[in-house]
């Protein structure tokens, strides 16, 4: 086909979206209450642009979400000119599968990238393309404005999946498919010199004690926060200096909640809430907080829709224009494994009601996991606390050597998701209804897989940890055993109380460091990468 013969196709599609749009409004209510009143014209000459803005590992830590301590003023402005979403979903609670199920509109399972690191990586299922792609086949310049794409599917590549680097390599007049993640915020948690936080100004959950360490390094995580919006706020005058804001589509977004001991990495509300934020001047109203139950896959489904772009295969995610988004009852997530950590949940959250089905209640939830006790300063101080008895029972809960088959939590009563309910008779019909509908969800949706023994490592490690330390007997087996294939063994604790808190120690200096002192992030005692060695068992 030949460029005038593709114009002509293109303007016909977005003239054909522009009548059926025409009359969509923007699901929310305003902050005066006022619903919105959204007026979509599309035409191929003046197509938005979409740029897609992504932040690591964060949940809505904002000042415009009512985290004390923190200011992110140019976020704040952003949420002001559109549309804040206050209950936003990732579809998982870790990097590479919650960015491959953003990346083509489907929960990461059903296209089989629900493992985090895959290695044997495998092309898209049923006819599904990366939305980069749908946008290039349109005509938009697509480009990634970052580095890392870190999808478990093929083509997995930042040059397969886009055009280029930067808007500004588009031809004249060209509608732009712009992504950018600001990964800051990925455990690095470096001190803002400008604005530091003091311990007293910030509010932890009650699922963490309340200690010195555990309070100075939350406010370096908000601090860290406070310099990434500092970044967006340059990105957005950009828009501004170049004339582009308002024939730009932005959304702003974290991909999975907060990289904290009970948040990445689980299906807790801390692990899978995520800011959302949508502006589109002239189409959206300003100044709206939604409360729907909206899912980061939705972005998928909005922004082809705004960009008059079909969908070749019905997305999971549906647009956030639609009646579908007021009329969803529910929303589901899952985990596997992360790295060589095993373990499998599914998790359905309704508006009141959260149920988490845990597929392998035999494993700790802080079994031996390499990065975080090499990432995550306050593991070590949970951990000294826990083997000192001086947690309380709630607390002390996520420390437990096993997990309950079902959890179960009244979200209305219980936002922080402390009482497991999974077992009172009261709520005997609802939970029934909760399993009922997952379940649908896991055969239907997704085409679940479960577990199998060899996920499971069944029958394949020495009963008992042989060292004092789970990560030194990895370190050693490492060309004997294939913790790829098996994972981790599930021994727990993972340290005896006196090499906890020597790690405590190791991380005091960093932790507490000073606003404009650079000090180096310690190196945990048998947290290193694997040499790639040939595994015997």
């Amino acid at each position: 086909m030949n460029r005038v013969s593709l114009r002509v196709l293109l303007a016909c599609v977005s003239v054909a979206a522009g009548l059926a749009l025409a009359s969509i409004s923007t699901p929310g209510r305003a902050e005066t209450t006022t619903s919105a009143d959204t007026e979509i014209r599309s035409h191929a000459s003046d197509r938005p642009n979409i740029l897609w803005i992504t932040i690591e590992d964060w949940s809505p830590d904002l000042s415009c979400y009512g985290t004390k301590g923190i200011q992110t003023p140019h976020v704040d402005k952003l949420a002001a000119e559109g549309v804040r979403y206050d209950r936003a979903f990732t579809t998982s609670p870790v990097c590479s599968t919650s960015r491959s199920a953003m990346m083509t509109g489907f929960h990461q399972n059903f296209i089989g990238a629900h493992q985090h690191r895959t290695t044997n990586k495998q092309p898209l299922p049923y006819g599904i393309r990366p939305v980069p792609h749908l946008f290039a086949d349109a005509g938009y310049f697509t480009c990634l404005m970052s580095r890392k794409t870190d999808v478990n599917f093929l083509p997995d590549k930042k040059e397969e999946l886009f055009q280029g680097n930067d808007w500004s390599e588009r031809e004249a007049d060209q509608p732009f498919f712009a992504r950018i993640t600001f990964g800051g915020t990925h455990r690095a948690w470096n001190r803002d010199p400008v604005r530091p936080i003091a311990l007293e100004d910030v509010e932890l959950p009650p699922y963490y004690p309340d200690t010195p360490f555990i309070r100075r390094d939350w406010a370096n995580g908000l601090e860290q926060m406070q310099l990434v919006d500092r970044e967006v706020g340059e990105l957005l005058k950009r828009l501004d200096d170049e004339g582009l804001s308002d024939n730009t589509l932005v959304f702003f977004i974290g991909d999975h909640g907060r990289c904290h001991i009970r948040g990445k990495q689980f299906l807790y509300d801390e692990g899978t809430r995520i800011p959302m934020i949508m502006r589109w001047p002239g189409k959206v109203q300003p100044g709206q907080v939604n409360d729907d139950l909206v899912m980061s896959i939705d972005i998928c489904a909005t922004i082809l829709e705004a960009a008059g772009i079909p969908e070749p295969v019905s997305l999971h995610g549906k647009s956030l224009f639609s009646d579908d988004i007021k009329q969803r009852q529910y929303v589901f997530a899952a985990r596997d494994k992360m790295d060589a950590a095993h373990d499998a949940m599914r998790s359905i959250r309704s508006d009141r009601y959260k149920l988490i089905l845990n597929l392998m209640p035999e494993r700790a939830y802080c079994q031996f996991s390499r990065y975080k006790e090499e990432c995550y300063p306050p593991l070590a101080e949970l951990n000294v606390l826990n083997l000192e008895g001086k947690l309380t029972a709630e607390q002390a809960a996520f420390m437990a050597p096993n997990k309950p088959a079902i959890e179960m939590f009244d979200l209305r009563n219980d936002p922080h998701e402390l009482h497991n309910l999974a077992d009172d008779p009261k709520l005997a019909k609802v939970k029934s209804e909760l399993l009922t509908e997952l379940e649908k969800w896991r055969r239907d949706v997704i085409k679940d897989q479960g577990v199998s023994d060899e996920f499971r490592a069944v029958g394949i490690f020495p009963k008992t940890c042989p060292t004092s330390t789970v990560g030194q007997w990895v370190q050693e087996n490492g060309d004997v055993y294939d913790f790829e294939k098996n994972g981790y063994p599930a021994w727990y604790p993972t340290r005896t109380l006196e090499e906890w808190r020597a790690v405590k120690a190791l991380w005091e200096p960093y932790v507490f460091r000073d606003p404009d002192i650079k000090v180096a992030r310690p190196s945990v005692p048998y947290t290193q990468k694997l040499s790639k060695k040939k595994n015997t068992k």
